[in-house]
């Protein structure tokens, strides 16, 4: 056990008051965080899944936290860490199996339940306490209006404001209710960008009044709903900002906007700084320096390498009266109020997490609700569902796990099948290969992701909508199921007799497709967003909240 209060800030020197609102980044559960906490008297960590080799046990990330924390504890003036990690759901998720894979965002818009939002979000933040995790950097609460995102898509709630804040507060109060600190991002909105702020720096052309009726709805009801933090966006937004100065470093929006007018007292944390968006531009060492001067209380993820010199940065100024040192007492207390729960917690326990991560009656609530997320959005002549037996199926898919695992779904249900996995942008050769075990086949079963080209040079992958149109001149019937975002119909409209949108590659996203496809499971789910209709000014192809069902 540790002190249950909080210290004084009049007790902390100045070069720890400045150390306590970096969180750096750590990759797998590496004994040097520890270190790092013990040297410099950080905030705390967020933690980044190994890229090859071994994933970090619930047991082995419940000891690495317990170092974390230890070393914390041990500094003249014993502060909890902040262990954080996004843990998002659907495709942003750093900590695999054995925990618990979740819906992403807009899958769970697709079901329309706040219920299994909250329940699912509650289930996260469990597992995430278990191995020692304090915070999660999410929900995402960005609406997703620009079909053609690349950085945020399945991980919006969808495209429709009062949707998205409903979902998004229902995450807060499950994040919460579970346990650990709750995150919404990316303020002021990163849902109609066409640039990833990894690479570069989106710039948003919203007037400030649909600004105001879009992108602010979820954010004000996370806000509502108690989320412990707002992460800003990398993103320059003139109508909120005219000097075009992105958000993170940005007074009128953080300060103005955030606090003033949303009146948010927690902590705003920014999105990482090692991020192109936030670099180009901007000198690495006065990065933090300048985010403080816009109103953000918690530096996360700067480069490593920077860091010392960007803390040197910070005291340099308040000793210089750059930052006045009232300024930075306020960011001091609100990450203080941000690990208030954490003062007096227990330690980890590495046996408790392995038996606490994963259970049956996780993976069954997540059954349950990914079923009601798969969504029906075209049957031509009611060709679904269909009978289970004797068949001889083709299923194809832009990688080997999900090719893997449709394929086996489906030979459980008395089919014959042929598995040829075609690559993210299958070439010519591939595509000839489909077509011929296509000929001999009854069915093929295509899976696709990110093949709806909506503009020119959006990075979709071309190949896959060749594959579909190839495959469905054969004359055999073809379904399609997206295992990503749901627009891949708009480059092939007429080709499938079925289509339909899992927003997901889990594998039990994936089977419930294929229960949906054999009828024992009807559909439930309805878009979250319109499907446009590519290269025309034109009524969507699929409008939001579309979806069909087999209760005709």
């Amino acid at each position: 056990m540790n002190d249950p209060q909080p210290p004084d800030v009049r007790r902390m020197t100045l070069e720890d008051k400045a150390a306590q609102l970096f969180v750096l980044r750590v990759t797998g559960a590496d004994p040097d965080a520890a270190e790092l906490v013990a040297r410099y008297g950080i905030g705390g960590v967020i933690y980044f899944a190994p890229r090859s080799g071994t994933p970090d046990t619930p047991a082995a990330l419940a000891e690495f936290a317990g170092a974390v924390q230890r070393a914390a504890l041990a500094r003249p003036v014993p502060i909890p860490a902040t262990i954080g990690v996004d843990q998002e759901g659907g495709p942003v998720e750093r900590l695999p199996p054995p925990f618990t894979e979740m819906p992403g965002a807009m899958a769970l818009a697709a079901g329309r339940d706040t219920g299994d939002a909250r329940d699912l979000a509650a289930v996260t933040a469990r597992e995430l306490r278990a191995a020692g995790f304090t915070q999660n950097y999410a929900p995402d609460a960005d609406v997703n209006t620009d079909p053609a995102n690349p950085v945020i898509g399945v991980r919006s709630f969808g495209a429709d404001p009062a949707l998205a804040a409903r979902m998004a507060a229902a995450q807060v109060e499950g994040l919460r209710a579970g346990g650990v600190a709750a995150t919404a991002k990316h303020f002021p909105g990163h849902g109609d960008t066409s640039v990833d702020s990894h690479t570069g720096l989106p710039v948003i052309t919203r007037d400030r009044a649909a600004w105001e009726r879009v992108d602010l709805p979820p954010f004000a009801a996370a806000i509502a709903a108690g989320t412990d933090a707002v992460m800003t966006g990398h993103l320059a937004v003139p109508a909120l900002d005219p000097t075009g100065t992105p958000a993170t470093l940005s007074h009128p929006i953080l300060t103005g906007l955030l606090r003033h007018r949303l009146g948010f007292d927690g902590a705003i944390v920014t999105d990482a700084l090692d991020m192109r968006g936030i670099r180009d531009g901007h000198d690495d060492e006065r990065i933090p320096l300048l985010a403080l001067k816009a109103g953000a209380d918690v530096l996360l993820s700067p480069p490593n390498e920077a860091f010392p010199a960007q803390l040197a940065a910070i005291v340099r100024a308040v000793r210089d009266g750059e930052l006045p040192e009232d300024r930075l007492d306020a960011s001091v207390r609100r990450v203080l109020r941000l690990k208030r729960p954490l003062f007096g917690a227990p330690a980890t326990d590495p046996d408790a997490a392995e038996a606490a991560i994963g259970t049956p009656a996780h993976r069954d609530a997540v059954r349950a609700a990914t079923e009601r997320t798969t969504t029906l959005v075209a049957d031509r002549d009611a060709f679904l569902p269909l009978a289970p037996g004797p068949r001889t199926v083709l299923v194809t898919g832009p990688g080997p796990a999900t090719t893997r695992t449709l394929a086996d779904a489906i030979a459980e249900r008395g089919a014959t099948v042929n598995a040829h996995e075609t690559g993210p942008d299958p070439a010519p050769d591939s595509i000839a290969q489909a077509v011929s075990a296509a000929r001999g086949a009854d069915l093929v079963i295509a899976a696709t992701s990110h093949a709806g080209a909506l503009r020119p040079g959006d990075g979709a992958r071309g190949g896959q909508a060749e594959l579909v149109k190839a495959l469905a001149a054969t004359g055999r019937p073809v379904v399609v199921i997206a295992v990503r975002a749901p627009y891949d119909i708009a480059r092939f409209p007429d080709a499938p007799r079925a289509y339909l949108a899992t927003y997901s590659t889990a594998p039990v996203a994936l089977r419930a497709a294929v229960r949906t496809v054999f009828g024992e499971n009807d559909p439930r789910g309805r878009l979250p967003v319109p499907i446009p209709t590519p290269g025309r000014d034109a009524a969507p192809l699929y409008p939001f909240g579309h979806g069909l069902s087999y209760r005709r």
